[in-house]
């Protein structure tokens, strides 16, 4: 295994002491929230999806009732696996009619400036 063997033996006097071999807590930064409350911000954002992080910094109160960032939202979220998203606005184009453009692109490939003026362009919903 290319382990220590006073590591291992060390390991073993834990898990008869304790009956886990996890490690012990870590020096750093304290949490703000508490895993019930990461839940929570968790199941809010899946029940509706375009709630933003600033929005639910602002409802969430943290550990000692102090006011938790939006930053800290974006974390706790990506951690569970979601990510900021936001709703497509736009014309929504299916294959046939990225197929239909691409072959007007290719016919008028050949038009000089002046002939590309006379175009207007607009979203067609």
């Amino acid at each position: 295994m290319n382990v220590n063997r006073k590591t291992i033996f060390r390991l073993k006097q834990r898990l008869h002491k304790t009956d886990t071999v996890s490690g012990r807590p870590r020096s750093g930064r304290p949490r703000c929230t508490t895993q019930r409350q990461d839940r929570n911000l968790v199941r809010n954002h899946m029940n509706n999806r375009l709630l933003s992080a600033s929005a639910s910094s602002h409802q969430t109160r943290g550990i000692n009732n102090q006011r938790i960032s939006a930053n800290t939202v974006r974390r706790h979220l990506s951690t569970s696996g979601l990510r900021a998203r936001r709703p497509y606005i736009g014309a929504i184009l299916t294959q046939r009619l990225r197929h239909q453009r691409t072959l007007w692109a290719q016919e008028h490939a050949a038009w000089d400036r002046i002939q590309w003026r006379s175009v207007v362009f607009s979203v067609e919903f």
